[in-house]
């Protein structure tokens, strides 16, 4: 696959797109990590319509496009007084070729100007995301367990500050 891809604001005619690039990636990728059953709930929960489109139509998600396909997703929020990234995603056949990055630098370009910081949050079994956020400036901020105990499923706060 060549990278020649576009990032842009997601629009309502990208939801289904959406929805399919969580059902075609987010399963295979969290199952080895999280469990297959955690790894359907992800889906489940937050890669139906529903989900993706209300921040969609809130202007919060981009996607990377290439050949009428989706290869990548970021989707941004607010977590009380924080700016958070909650969704960044890139296809497997793309990974390690400077996408994530790009995603992340939309993401951050589409903040109000007066942000000064942004989190980010992940699984502690996705040590891949982990190093990539590190890579990307983020230090961990705390980890909250998992309710049932379970380590991967922890949850791992990351914040950067932005220049203002």
């Amino acid at each position: 696959m060549r990278t020649e891809w576009k990032v842009r604001d997601a629009t309502h005619y990208d939801v289904a797109l959406i929805v399919e690039f969580g059902e075609a990636h987010i399963r295979a990728h969290y199952a080895p990590l999280i469990g297959p059953s955690a790894a359907d709930n992800q889906v489940t929960r937050w890669w139906n319509r529903e989900q993706i489109a209300t921040p969609v139509s809130a202007g919060l998600v981009v996607v990377a496009e290439f050949d009428g396909r989706i290869v990548g997703v970021a989707q941004r929020g607010r977590g009380d007084s924080d700016h958070v990234i909650y969704k960044l995603y890139v296809d497997p056949a793309v990974r390690g070729r400077g996408l994530g990055v790009e995603l992340l630098d939309a993401v951050i370009h589409r903040l109000p100007a007066d942000a000064d910081r942004l989190l980010i949050e992940h699984f502690a079994a996705n040590e891949r995301a982990g190093a990539f956020y590190e890579r990307e400036g983020f230090t961990v901020e705390r980890v909250e367990p998992h309710p049932g105990g379970d380590a991967a499923l922890a949850v791992v706060w990351r914040a950067r500050t932005l220049a203002t």
